[in-house]
């Protein structure tokens, strides 16, 4: 049953924000690593092997770790388009009209993000900033225990509206065919079928098959964490995707029944995903156990949910909203829902969350398939910094410095004197000399 707790004891467990837990990695999962790499090798020193390996072989070593790890003969690393069409006419009317709406939500919702270059004339001369896409950008699509066709979606199409050129998608072996539609969907050419670290090393370093690309986003499992972690710097990453996680702040007026399931709907995804109801009302929270223990029983992944809700979840009781609001912005969740009468007024108060889902009716999972932003959100308490995967993740920006010779003159006997304070007398002279030239 989703335990009931106090303030104090929320925060030495599930409110609790630990980034060496991270490392805490289960016994079974050392012991399946080291049957395959040897004793004593972690998951960071496995994926290293595999980077390495795919950086100095490229196709033969995706081709030997899919099959050592995937149990699969790679008949084809990439499937073209022709194949995308015929999953998409293959999907029942219903689904495909579903995904196709969602495509179109998450493309209006970006393109009205602004992304405009500027420049001014104002500070002698010509500054500004041009913002231009990224040349080519890897995007990788889980497909696990699941498929996940709306995180295609949700990668790929931010991209296409802020004008990236080429857009490489890897995902495993035997894609599901709603990953395959999707692609048809976002109009893309083709997709490769490789998955984990070894995708992300094709992205990363290219092979004969995969193009090199510039950027890797998209979330995946330990192991393509890892790698995205372990190439950054090499190519960019958009961040380090954790267990997902959903926070609710819920008030009297909250119906227990829907918290309930926006509840369990969080913790069917993985036995580490987070799902926490934050009330002020006993009763509240009392009616939500008792749907949750209820509910859980008809959902096919239970196992997983109890799991989840076991280690991960639970229900805090504050004196108020405003506590309420306070620890949530001290957790900064992926999601947070706010369920209570006064929706306007709590909404300001908060500072930290990947998403806020403002009103019973504007619940998670909405956000996950159709609402229009990107699901693709920061976890781990990395909303205190970071953002939801956007347009602005596929552009870079680039200074433009054209001054006149005026202001040109003028700033280099600024420039002179700091330089000579730094000790650095080359830059000083660089400066130096063109005040010389005025001369």
């Amino acid at each position: 049953m989703l335990r009931i707790l106090q303030i104090d004891e929320a925060k030495e467990t599930i409110l609790r924000r630990d980034p060496a837990a991270q490392e805490d990695y289960p016994q079974a999962l050392l012991d399946s690593v080291a049957k395959i790499f040897g004793a004593g090798v972690g998951p960071a020193e496995a994926v290293a092997r595999i980077l390495k390996s795919v950086r100095e072989e490229g196709d033969t070593a995706i081709q030997r770790w899919t099959e050592i790890l995937d149990k699969v003969r790679l008949e084809e690393v990439c499937i073209a388009r022709e194949k995308l069409a015929e999953a998409l006419d293959g999907l029942p009317e219903s689904l495909a009209e579903a995904m196709r709406l969602s495509a179109k939500r998450i493309r209006d919702f970006h393109e009205r993000q602004p992304k405009a270059s500027w420049s001014t004339s104002e500070m002698g001369g010509r500054i500004g900033q041009r913002v231009a896409p990224i040349e080519r950008v890897g995007v990788y699509v889980p497909g696990g225990s699941a498929p996940l066709p709306s995180s295609l979606l949700m990668s790929v199409i931010p991209a296409q509206v802020a004008g990236v050129g080429e857009i490489v998608v890897c995902t495993p072996p035997q894609p599901h065919a709603t990953i395959l539609a999707a692609a048809n969907i976002c109009g893309l050419k083709q997709i490769y079928t490789i998955g984990g670290a070894q995708a992300i090393a094709a992205m990363a370093y290219g092979t004969e098959s995969v193009p090199r690309v510039d950027k890797i986003v998209g979330a995946g499992n330990l192991f393509v964490t890892l790698a995205k972690q372990q190439v950054f710097g090499v190519v960019g990453i958009e961040g380090l995707a954790g267990p997902t996680e959903t926070m609710i702040i819920a008030d009297e007026t909250a119906n227990a029944e829907w918290v309930a399931a926006d509840l369990l709907a969080q913790a069917e995804h993985d036995p580490l995903a987070s799902a926490i109801l934050l009330t002020p009302d006993r009763e509240l929270a009392e009616a939500v156990q008792v749907a949750v223990a209820q509910q859980v029983e008809e959902l096919s992944r239970a196992e997983i949910i109890t799991a989840s809700l076991a280690h991960r979840g639970g229900i805090v009781l504050t004196p108020d909203l405003d506590t309420a609001a306070a620890l949530a912005n001290d957790y900064a969740a992926e999601h947070l829902c706010l369920c209570v009468a006064d929706v306007e007024a709590l909404e300001t108060k908060i500072k930290h969350a990947g998403g806020i889902f403002i009103g019973e009716r504007s619940f998670e999972v909405l956000g996950d398939y159709v609402a229009g932003p990107s699901h693709v959100m920061p976890t781990g308490g990395t909303a205190r910094f970071a953002s939801p995967l956007n347009v602005w993740d596929f552009v870079k920006i680039t200074s433009l410095i054209a001054l006149d010779e005026q202001t040109s003159a003028a700033l280099s006997a600024m420039a002179a004197q700091i330089a000579r304070v730094e000790s650095l007398t080359a830059h000083a002279a660089a400066a130096e000399k063109r005040i010389e030239g005025e001369k």
